[in-house]
């Protein structure tokens, strides 16, 4: 009888590539455990509230959707899922991950499939007044914002888009922007510059959120200049990217200057053993569909290394 905390493969993060990586373990005949911290799988994909079109072979309205099809792929298999299971430390070398709680998982080859996280502005106001004016998704709260003042960071497509959405139930949209240029999508700069509601703020940075119970302004300041401005807001959506979930291994791993790890053609790091695969080692096509091709090249991977090619 196996050991219980023993495995093949342990998989850690259950978003698209942990979920690939899992099936296509299991498919192999490894044994597999799949480890997420939050209460849910889905990683990313719970975050995304726009339809999703571009995933070969299924449309979704959201993301939420999608990730359902890839939790019902799942449950086919025989993964030991373990959810509500937050990773407290890991030893690459000897392949253990320790939960919180005590309990050690061994493997014979581990998947680190921890994604990305939104960066974050660390500003003042930002971390009080989440709930409270400082906005989770535009499009899942462009209700909330409905007569409102809105002030949008980034200049990548998730600003734009978002800035072009709620354009048509914000009283007005403040765009800000550190750098001269914006980075999104032709289209959505187009569309946001045609924009009469939208005031774009270029060469700026957020400096502080402020307000009493409630966001009721933010602070901005030039870049060049220095000079400060004060824009009435009642939300804030901040979209200035991501950076990879990769402090759990930094140091025991072989990373890029960003934090991403690095990996091979066949999504192995500089570990035996250890390899990665969607969002956290992936900076240049971070998709979905990129994502579960990962997974499955990293489960083949360690079948290869476990069992010989």
């Amino acid at each position: 009888m196996r050991d219980k905390d023993q495995f093949d493969v342990a998989v850690i993060g259950g978003g698209p590539a942990g979920i690939s990586a899992a099936i296509w373990a299991c498919d192999l005949g490894l044994s597999t455990a799949l480890i997420e911290g939050r209460d849910q799988l889905g990683g990313q994909l719970t975050r995304v509230h726009n339809a999703i079109r571009n995933y070969p072979g299924r449309f979704a309205d959201s993301g939420n959707e999608l990730r359902d099809f890839f939790v019902e792929s799942l449950s086919r298999f025989n993964a030991d899922v373990l959810i509500n299971s937050s990773v407290e430390r890991v030893d690459l070398l000897e392949k253990k991950i320790s939960l919180a709680g005590g309990r050690v998982i061994n493997a014979s080859a581990i998947v680190i499939a921890t994604g990305v996280r939104r960066r974050k502005l660390n500003v003042a106001g930002e971390v009080e007044f989440v709930g409270k004016g400082i906005l989770e998704s535009g499009v899942k709260q462009k209700e909330e914002c409905r007569g409102k003042r809105v002030v949008i960071v980034g200049g990548g497509d998730a600003a734009l888009e978002n800035a072009v959405i709620l354009s048509e139930y914000a009283e007005s949209i403040h765009l800000v922007h550190r750098r001269d240029a914006f980075a999104a999508r032709g289209e959505f700069v187009e569309k946001a510059e045609r924009d009469p509601k939208v005031e774009m703020h270029l060469r700026a940075e957020v400096a502080a959120i402020e307000g009493r119970e409630k966001v009721e302004s933010v602070t901005i300041k030039e870049r060049m200049t220095g000079v400060s401005k004060r824009l009435e807001a009642d939300a804030v959506l901040v979209r200035i990217g991501v950076e990879a979930n990769s402090s759990l291994v930094r140091g025991q791993v072989a990373t890029d200057d960003e934090g991403y790890i690095i990996v091979d053609s066949e999504c192995r790091t500089n570990l035996p053993g250890i390899f990665a695969s969607g969002d956290v080692a992936n900076p240049v096509s971070p998709t979905v569909s990129t994502a579960a091709g990962m997974g499955a090249t990293a489960a083949k991977a360690a079948y290869d290394l476990i069992y010989g090619s």
